[in-house]
């Protein structure tokens, strides 16, 4: 039986440490993100348009078009929107 609580423990102590390795990346990368955007920032970019681009990328053209008809819809029914080009 103590063969495989330690066989377990040594799985268990295995996984977590890859999570703490992985975890460790994670900030890492995060950091270096946030340094982008501070970067694109000081060459006069708006971070937070930059941001939604990288979002919208992300996106297959279907799911950018569904969403922009989506909320197109709630700014006409908000009255947040314009006449169109025509009126």
């Amino acid at each position: 039986m103590s063969d495989a609580g330690s066989v377990a423990a040594d799985q268990l102590r295995a996984f977590v440490e890859r999570i703490e390795r992985l975890e460790e990346e994670k900030k890492v990368i995060s950091d270096d993100i946030k340094d982008v955007y501070a970067e694109a920032k000081g060459n006069g970019y708006d971070v937070k348009i930059l941001r939604k681009v990288v979002s919208l990328r992300k996106k297959q053209p279907h799911e950018r078009e569904e969403e922009e008809a989506v909320l197109d819809l709630y700014l006409q029914a908000l009255g947040m929107t314009g006449p169109g080009p025509q009126g």
